[in-house]
């Protein structure tokens, strides 16, 4: 038997490929589905199932793909009901790959045809618990997505989610190992480990959601208290995982189109394509093409694109480091974005020498900062808002990145603005998209908030433990 935990830092996601004696399942892979065919063909092995724990809302899965590539059968519990062609699995019901068994538990409340795939080995011994979104590590998931397809409210769902789990999984073994779809920085969740597997039975422990003496009435106010706003681009990514999408290679032949800085000028201006600049945040700030945004590929970068992108049909064209377009392609199919018409050959050098526009953003040290505070400025603190509260420097204006169209209006074009996150990511972002908007005194802290306590110059609040501020 083997077992093999697929994870991709940037959607905190969870795939899983699972062999026994030459079949082999994979449970919620990514779009992108050749590594799957290839580990299978390396071990000899055939894909038998595709099982999908429910209609993800954070990614676009590579069901179909993978379905139509190796004929493998997609799996989905009760309650599905896809565009395509699948089997609807019923309670209990039990598929053999290999010398091993998967149990179906349908475990509606994250969403009402979640499901969880329980194996059991040769002899029978349940072993694994792939959990989907219906539990995770130190968490569960919000119940507040599905609302509108199961006519219900969040209450309502957290309630069908509190049952699912005292009757479907509390019950099992606490050495069963838990595997879930997501861990740390994943919206599908408030409160998730970085961690990605555990026992059970430690679960049992930890977990706030599975306290023994836990009511249902607790359960339901526990879960449903913080919930933040989810992304807007989480129902649309629900829509193509239920009606099925354009082949992965369809998208990357599309957007990998080299194009000249003439051309990809000249596709700008004729298109309305955002131009998405996903170098290094610095790298960024010493040069880019005016009116471009910068959300970088090393960080959280398909989720921020989420955010941020309203429209998954926008037209996209790309400025990357050499030879990471595709990577970058590849990153927003992952999110549904699938119309990238192109992208700067020789990249942003080779915009700079053919002499054309260029704009900058400056950037300052910690210590450069605290030299300005004897000025009447004003810093913007673009963290979440529990970040901001926790701690921050003394008279700063929380504008959290994931609202920052409500701000716009509260903010002068002619004011001068020095902006901080936590590390200099989400900043960056900010200034690119405020730059692009017409606002010029942007002035960005290098390292952000770590960087400025580091320092010991600048005036901070006290330290607020989240925890205890989640209590109030």
């Amino acid at each position: 038997m083997k077992i093999e935990q697929i994870y991709t830092g940037c959607l905190a996601q969870g795939a899983y490929y699972i062999e026994s004696e030459g079949e082999a399942v994979v449970i919620d892979p990514l779009r992108e589905v050749e590594p799957y065919l290839q580990k299978a063909s390396r071990n000899g092995a055939a894909i038998k199932y595709v099982f999908e724990t429910h209609f993800h809302a954070d990614f676009v899965s590579g069901h179909v793909d993978l379905s139509k590539q190796s004929g493998a059968p997609i799996v989905y519990g009760p309650n599905a009901t896809p565009s395509f062609d699948a089997i609807i699995a019923t309670d209990g019901q039990e598929f053999k790959v290999g010398s091993l068994t998967f149990k179906v538990l349908h475990t509606p409340g994250h969403t009402m045809e979640s499901t969880c795939y329980l194996l059991k080995d040769e002899s029978g011994k349940d072993v694994a618990l792939f959990s989907g979104d219906t539990l995770f590590i130190g968490d569960v998931g919000r119940p507040d997505l599905a609302q509108k397809a199961a006519s219900m409210t969040q209450e309502e769902l957290a309630g069908t989610l509190f049952d699912s789990l005292r009757s479907k999984i509390m019950p099992l073994a606490d050495d069963v190992v838990v595997y879930p779809a997501h861990g740390a920085g994943s919206a599908c969740g408030k409160n998730m480990s970085k961690e990605t597997s555990d026992t059970l039975g430690n679960q049992k422990k930890t977990n706030y959601a599975l306290r023994a003496d836990m009511t249902r009435d607790e359960f339901i106010k526990e879960v449903t208290d913080g919930l933040t706003t989810p992304p807007a681009y989480f129902p649309l990514n629900v829509m193509l995982n239920k009606k099925g999408y354009e082949s992965i290679s369809a998208v990357l032949q599309r957007g990998k189109q080299a194009l000249s800085p003439d051309a990809f000028e000249t596709a700008a201006n004729e298109t309305g394509a955002i131009v998405l600049d996903t170098r290094a945040p610095q790298t960024f700030a010493q040069g880019f093409i005016p009116n471009s945004i910068n959300i970088g590929i090393d960080g959280s970068f398909a989720p921020w694109v989420g955010a941020l992108i309203p429209d998954i049909k926008q037209q996209i064209l790309l400025v990357t480091d050499e030879g990471r377009e595709e990577e970058v392609i590849t990153r927003l199919a992952r999110v549904g974005y699938d119309y990238t018409i192109g992208y700067l050959a020789g990249g942003f050098a080779a915009w700079q020498n053919s002499g054309k526009e260029i704009d900058r953003i400056e950037s300052i040290t910690a210590e450069e900062f605290s030299k300005q505070l004897n000025n009447d400025i004003t810093v913007l603190d673009v963290r979440k808002q529990g970040e901001f509260i926790s701690e921050h420097v003394d008279g700063a204006v929380n504008m959290p990145l994931d609202n920052i169209n409500d701000h716009l209006a509260s903010l002068d074009k002619d004011g001068t603005y020095y902006v901080h996150c936590a590390g200099g990511y989400r900043s960056m972002i900010f200034n690119s998209i405020l730059k692009a908007r017409g606002f010029d005194n942007l002035i960005d802290i290098n390292g952000g908030f770590k960087a400025i306590k580091e320092s010991g110059a600048v005036p901070v609040t006290d330290y607020v433990c989240p925890s205890t501020l989640a209590k109030k």
